[in-house]
This record gives C-alpha cells, structure tokens and sequence, in this order.
C-alpha cells in the first residue's frame, strides 16, 4: 500500500486479484467484499459520488483513459505527400525538363516548362499535406465522440449514467446483454452472466462469470448474456486491455475502398506512362543516330562525325524532354486528391447535420444510398416511451388498478419488479420518482410504480431469485425461477 494514501488496498494488488484469475488469493482478501473495503466501497450503495472522492480514486488509481501515440504534425503529411511514387516521378521529371529546358533554350525561357511542374507538384503536396493534417483532426473528434459510452453506474445508493472515462476504481457497474465491459472488476451479483471473452483470448466460447468459481471480468469483453453488478478494481491502462494497447500501435488513417482503387489505378498508369515513355525515347535515339530524321529544310540532322557535338547534346536533350513530357501528362495526381478532397469536404457536411462519420468510406456508401431503412425508436423519436393500455386477460382495463383484484396487483407487482435490471430512485418522499434501464423498462416501471402503486424496494426483498433467464431477441421474454 502506498504511503499517505486514503485506500486501505493499492494498485498493484488489485491489478494482480483479475489478471491471476485466481479464487484463493481473492479468498484472503475477503472475497469480493472485503476487498471493495479496501478502496472504501459499499457493495450496495456505491460509492459517495462527490467530487472530492472522485478525485482522490483518480489520484490513487488513475482514470479510465488510455494512452494515445502522440498527434502527428503538419511537417509529417508534407513528408508522406513526397514519398509517394508518382510524386517523386514528377519531382524527377520536373528537375529534367527544368534543366533539359534551360540547356535549350537558355535561362530566360527555358525554366517555363520545369518550373511550372515544379509549382503543380508543391501545390498537390501542400493540397494533400492540408486535407489529411484536417482529416487527422476530425477522425480525433470523432473517435472522442465514438468511444465516449454511456455506463450505468450505482454512487451514492442511486443508479446513473455516466461518461466511460469517469469510471474510477470502487464504481459499481450494472452490467446488462450487448454491453461492455468497461474496466477490470470482480462479480458482485447477477444471474446467468455469460461473457465473450473473444476480443482478449481468441476463445469464442463464452464463459460463465459468477460468485463462486469465476468472479473476475476483464475490461473489453462483451456480455453476451445475463446481468450482473460488478466492482471496479482497475482503470485505464491499469487493466488487461489497456496493457495490451500498450503494445499495439493504431493508425486510423487508412484508405478508403474508393481511394484503394484509384490509387492502384494511378500507380498502373503511371507505370505505363513510364514504359511508353521509355519505349519512345529509344525509338526516337535510334532514329536520330540512324539518320532517319530531318531539320526543318529537309537535311539529315545526325551525319556521324560531321555533325557538331553541340548539336547532337541538343537534338539528345529534345528527344528527352519529350519523353519526361510523356511521363508528366500520363500520371493523373490530381484524380486521387480530387476524390479525398471530395469525401473530406463531404464528411464536413455531414458533420454539420450532427452525423457522426467515423470513416470516409461511409461517405461513399452513404453517396450511392438510394433508400434509408431506420428504426423510429431512439432514432427519429425522443427514445421515450410510455404505456398506454393494459389487458387483463382479454379485457382492456380502462380504470386502472382500483378495479383489478389486489391478488392480481400484487402479481403483477412481482411480475414487474423482478423481471427487470432497471431500478427506481426517489429522493424524498416529496420528489419525483427517477426511473433507470432501458426505455421498455422505464415505461413499464413508471405504469407500475405511478399506476399500480407498486413499492420495488419492498417486492424485492420479500421475494429471493433463484434463477434468471434473461431476455433474449429469440425469446423475446425474460424469465424469473
């Protein structure tokens, strides 16, 4: 434990409890209530929530962020622009004909040709160097935005949502089908837990998590089925996960399928450019030093030594700047800037339309989309949703609860309270109620504690869950023994 430190349990322990998987040593600690004393933590209440515990957690223990390579520059995408190969070509191309076009027709008119490919292939680099740099910031934004999760958290005896990256170590999690796993932590209860645990051990197979043989839940899994509660033993790059993101380097500036394609299609032309160009200077020399070609009245222009060497340099010279002439007009640069500066300028739009793109590539699906298919809820409508009748068998009960049976209500009362992971909050006795879980369960829980005066907190505890089938899209039911 680390000196002068609130917590009664350090980093290092903790770390070891999940990555060891092993029950024993967890056993000494306490089990998982002892150790979430260490860290000051109420297995149901949570933990107090204020700011200044938070902080302290976060001092201690660190956040849940992971470290990011360090942001490249402008000077690096000015770098990669000139290693491209067509680039590098022109550049060549630019320097020959520059200096083929001085050597002809003298400094005063001989740099138009040269130093006007040189303006067009700086231009293309400072174009391209400008879209990425932009592209690199936006795919940051973006990924902020993407990876900010929504987790579901117990603090102070109340359940709330909060940011992924202000979980800190001691949080209770509430866990549910689809979500993931936002840091390391031990089981504390649930039923029917099953986690895929393929994104970390390659097994597809999901494995049980419960109290009794397997406790531990490793940050990046996915529960696959069940629910549960778990405690939060390490963050960020404290994890398994982010230990191995230590290890991994991401580089999210990949090329679109579209950019793929016209990129190859550059480099093929580009390399035909080259051979057709190659082709046409031997030609040209062969016919020159033959004696097949002629000056403008008609005289051979290669005579063997009659010929003056100042000539035959020049006659060289020319047939070489047609050749790198060749070369600049076959290799279409601009056609893959084009494209990238389209699906930037594109992605730019619909960022405006409050549409999240996290790559390019959906710029090109969404480009050639005729029909959108959607589903309204939580999509075109505000994700609320309320109960507006209720059957009774095969009568509609109008009147609500005051002419239903109390046997019946008090069924019901069971049937709602336990067959849910969403929860009920009231502050004081005066305030209104705060309704947690999905939107189906807010709905039903608000109908039952608002219209059946149903009291979750006292059901719960008259009542012991055996077994938990939990709801499934094939089942479309959840099941309570």
């Amino acid at each position: 434990m680390q000196e002068n430190s609130p917590f009664r349990i350090d980093q290092p322990t903790l770390i070891e409890l999940v990555k060891e998987k092993k029950i024993e040593k967890l056993r000494k600690h306490g089990g998982v209530d002892g150790v979430a004393s260490g860290p000051g933590t109420d297995t149901q209440v949570g933990v107090s929530g204020s700011a200044e515990d938070i902080e302290r957690r976060r001092e201690a223990f660190g956040s849940n962020t992971y470290k990011k390579p360090p942001t490249k520059g402008f000077f690096h995408f000015v770098v990669e622009a000139f290693k491209d190969l067509t680039i590098m070509i022109l550049l060549g191309c630019a320097a020959l004909s520059l200096g083929f076009g001085i050597k002809e027709h003298g400094l005063k008119d001989g740099w138009y040709d040269g130093g006007s490919i040189f303006v067009a292939v700086f231009l293309v680099i400072a174009v391209s160097a400008v879209s990425n740099y932009r592209q690199d910031r936006q795919f940051d934004k973006l990924s902020k935005v993407s990876n900010n999760i929504q987790v579901d958290v117990v603090r102070g005896g109340r359940r709330q949502q909060i940011s992924i990256f202000d979980i800190v170590v001691g949080d209770i999690v509430c866990l549910k089908i689809g979500d993931q796993v936002p840091a390391d932590g031990l089981f504390i209860d649930g039923h029917s837990l099953q986690i895929d645990e393929s994104s970390m051990t390659g097994e597809s197979d999901h494995v049980e998590v419960n109290g009794n043989q397997n406790p531990f839940l490793l940050s990046g899994t996915k529960v696959a089925d069940g629910y549960a509660r778990m405690l939060v033993t390490s963050v960020g790059m404290n994890t398994t996960w982010g230990q191995m993101m230590c290890q991994i380097s991401r580089d999210t500036n990949d090329e679109t399928p579209l950019q793929a394609r016209l990129n190859k299609l550059t480099s093929s032309i580009g390399k035909v450019g080259l051979a057709v160009a190659f082709l046409v200077l031997v030609v040209l020399l062969v016919r020159y030093f033959t004696g097949h070609t002629t000056d403008e009245n008609g005289n051979r222009e290669f005579n063997g030594s009659k010929t003056k060497s100042d000539d035959i340099i020049n006659a060289v010279v020319g047939i070489v700047a047609a050749a790198v002439t060749i070369v600049v007009v076959a290799i279409p640069e601009g056609l893959p800037l084009a494209v990238t500066l389209t699906l930037a300028y594109s992605m730019k739009r619909m960022m405006a339309d409050q549409a999240m793109v996290r790559k390019l590539s959906a710029c090109e699906t969404m480009g050639s989309a005729t029909t959108i298919c959607t589903d309204k809820t939580g999509t075109l409508t505000l994700n609320r949703m309320k109960v507006t009748k209720f059957w009774l068998g095969q009568e509609s009960m109008e009147e609500g609860a005051s002419s239903i049976s109390p046997f019946v209500v008090d069924l019901i009362h069971q049937g709602v309270a336990l067959n849910t992971t969403g929860s009920v909050y009231r502050a004081s006795p005066g305030t209104e109620y705060e309704f947690s879980g999905s939107p189906t369960e807010k709905a039903i829980l608000s109908w039952a504690v608002v219209e059946l005066k149903m009291d979750m907190e006292k059901t719960k505890k008259c009542y012991a869950v055996l077994q938990v089938e939990a709801f499934k899209i094939l089942r479309k039911k959840e099941v309570v023994f």
